[in-house]
C-alpha cells in the first residue's frame, strides 16, 4: 500500500491521513468493531466506494489506523533526552501513553503491515542506543526487551481493568472459588498469605498493586538497571 501513489493528480478530496484519523476516531468512541469502510466512508462524508482508491481492503484499513497510533509513540525532537536510558524511558512512556488511549489496537488479530511512522519509531529506538557502542544484536535485544515490557504490561493492564458486573456476584463467586482451593492444601504459599490477611484481604492487596501508578516506571527502572549492569561490565 505505502509503494503505491495516492489518488489523483491533482489534490486528492482525502488522504490516507483523513481515513486513519475518522477510523481511529471511531474505534475510539465505539470500539475496533464499528470500524467498516462504510462507517469510515459515513464519518467522511464520503461513498464507500470512495475509499477503495486509497485502501483495497479492510487490512490496509487496519494498517493505517495502527501506523497512525505508532506516530504518538514517537518523541519529539525538541524533548527526546541525549542520556541513553531517559531516551529509552521517554519513548516507553509515549508508547504506553498512546495504548493506553487506543487499547482496540490490541484487537487488531492480522499483524498490520509496517508503515512510515513504525519505521521512525524503530529508527528513533536505534537512535537512543548510538552513544553505547553496541552492535546490531545487542541493540535488538535493548529494544525488543523493552518493547515486550510495554506492550506487555498495557495488555495486561487493560484485562486487569474489564469492568465488573454490578453486584458483585461473579467476584464474590471467584473468592469462594480461589478460598476452596487454597483449603486444598495444593498452595501453601497462597495459604500463609490467606492465613495473614484473609481471602478477600490478599486480593485488595493485590488489587492495589495493580493500580499502583509508580508500578510501570519502577519495574522498568529494573530493567534497564539489568541492561545496564550486563553492558558495562563487558
Amino acid at each position: 500500500m505505502w509503494l503505491r501513489p495516492e489518488p489523483g493528480r491533482r489534490r486528492p478530496r482525502y488522504t490516507r491521513d483523513d481515513l486513519a484519523r475518522a477510523a481511529v476516531h471511531i474505534a475510539d468512541t465505539e470500539g475496533i468493531e464499528a470500524v467498516s469502510m462504510r462507517r469510515v466512508a459515513a464519518e467522511l462524508g464520503a461513498g464507500t466506494m470512495t475509499l477503495y482508491h486509497y485502501v483495497t481492503t479492510k487490512n490496509e484499513l487496519f494498517t493505517l489506523m495502527t501506523d497512525a497510533v505508532v506516530s504518538e509513540n514517537i518523541v519529539p525532537d525538541a524533548e527526546m533526552p541525549t542520556e541513553w536510558r531517559a531516551a529509552v524511558t521517554a519513548i516507553a512512556l509515549r508508547t504506553r501513553a498512546a495504548l493506553r488511549r487506543h487499547p482496540w489496537v490490541f484487537d487488531i488479530v492480522d499483524h498490520p503491515g509496517i508503515g512510515p511512522n513504525g519505521v521512525r519509531h524503530f529508527d528513533q529506538s536505534l537512535g537512543a542506543l548510538d552513544d553505547l557502542g553496541l552492535d546490531l544484536t545487542d541493540r535488538l535485544d535493548v529494544i525488543g526487551v523493552v518493547d515486550e515490557y510495554v506492550f506487555g504490561f498495557c495488555l495486561r493492564e487493560r484485562e486487569l481493568f474489564q469492568p465488573r458486573d454490578a453486584d458483585n456476584s461473579t467476584f464474590d463467586g471467584l473468592l469462594k472459588y480461589l478460598f476452596t482451593l487454597v483449603e486444598s492444601g495444593d498452595f501453601p504459599n497462597l495459604r500463609q498469605l490467606v492465613d495473614q490477611h484473609g481471602m478477600r484481604g490478599v486480593w485488595e492487596q493485590i488489587e492495589a498493586h495493580n493500580t499502583d501508578v509508580g508500578r510501570f516506571e519502577r519495574n522498568l527502572d529494573r530493567l534497564l538497571d539489568g541492561i545496564e549492569r550486563d553492558i558495562f561490565r563487558r
